[in-house]
């Protein structure tokens, strides 16, 4: 799942311009968050060939925070350059055991403090 020079140029007005000394290109920041959506790796796994994956991962958030990145998705499928379609969805959790103070248990104090 790429994006080709060609199709990019028909859907370039949905990111920001590019200013200063900038390592990765727009195309090829958008190729590498496709990859990470395709492949589901870690940020730490992208291929090399995408760029330093710090830098990837924080033009991605800000874009995000910006609204940059659900305009370019609604353009890459409003022009049917990449149709997405959610099969599978995965939560994970993880098990931390709590202290009691953070149950709501009775604190020592409370029954002492009642009794006053």
């Amino acid at each position: 799942m790429q994006i080709t020079s060609e199709q990019f140029d028909t859907i370039k007005h949905a990111f920001p311009v590019q200013r200063g000394n900038v390592s990765i290109d727009n195309l090829q920041l958008l190729n590498a968050l496709l990859y990470v959506a395709e492949h589901g790796c870690k940020w730490r796994g992208l291929p090399k060939e995408f760029g330093n994956w710090h830098t990837v991962y924080t033009r991605m958030m800000r874009w995000n925070k910006a609204g940059v990145l659900s305009n370019v998705f609604m353009e890459l499928q409003r022009q049917q350059i990449l149709n997405l379609e959610i099969n599978v969805l995965s939560v994970d959790s993880t098990i931390i055991k709590v202290h009691p103070d953070g149950c709501g248990a009775r604190k020592k104090w409370q029954a002492s403090y009642r009794s006053l």
